[in-house]
């Protein structure tokens, strides 16, 4: 049926054909996260002619242990290993990006890249994701050409210093 104007009076309700039906939920708020803090810790320490880097191996997502066996360790080269906590496919996908660029450096210079460049070529990297960052926590340790042993620690978007020890994940 069709209501006039004239026949609606301004003391009635308005009132919705879609309204809900009684007992049925209306409408939920739905969010989109891209991240998954898959968990993990890491650590690194550096000292006069050594350098020591540790990672567990657990991934897990929420109360559920997705893996035991989930290295967060990797050597990039003879003297430098990355180590690195987060969300998984960031984790994969900054590893990936690093072993590319670093064979790139190897062939156009025909040595591997030194531990300093590599802190420098992470942190840059870091920063060119930095309104999406990657969701990691990384620690980047080796022996630098005098053969003393170095840690840097990073935040997700780049900013970096050398330390003696660090801890994060």
């Amino acid at each position: 049926t069709t209501v006039s104007k004239a026949s609606m009076s301004c003391t009635e309700p308005l009132r919705l054909s879609a309204a809900p039906k009684a007992g049925v939920r209306g409408p939920h708020e739905r969010r989109f996260n891209p991240y998954d803090h898959n968990g993990g810790t890491v650590l690194a320490v550096a000292g006069t002619n050594f350098a020591i880097v540790a990672g567990d191996t657990r991934m897990s997502s929420g109360f559920n242990i997705l893996s035991r066996n989930q290295s967060k360790l990797l050597q990039l080269t003879a003297t430098t290993v990355l180590a690195t906590g987060g969300f998984r496919g960031d984790v994969s996908t900054l590893q990936k990006l690093l072993k590319a660029k670093l064979v790139e450096y190897e062939h156009k210079h025909g040595e591997p890249m030194k531990v300093h460049a590599i802190a420098q070529m992470l942190a840059n990297t870091l920063y060119g994701r930095r309104f999406f960052p990657y969701y990691t926590w990384n620690i980047l340790s080796g022996m630098d050409e005098n053969g003393v042993g170095c840690v840097y620690s990073y935040d997700p978007v780049g900013n970096y210093e050398r330390v003696r020890v660090n801890v994060t994940g």
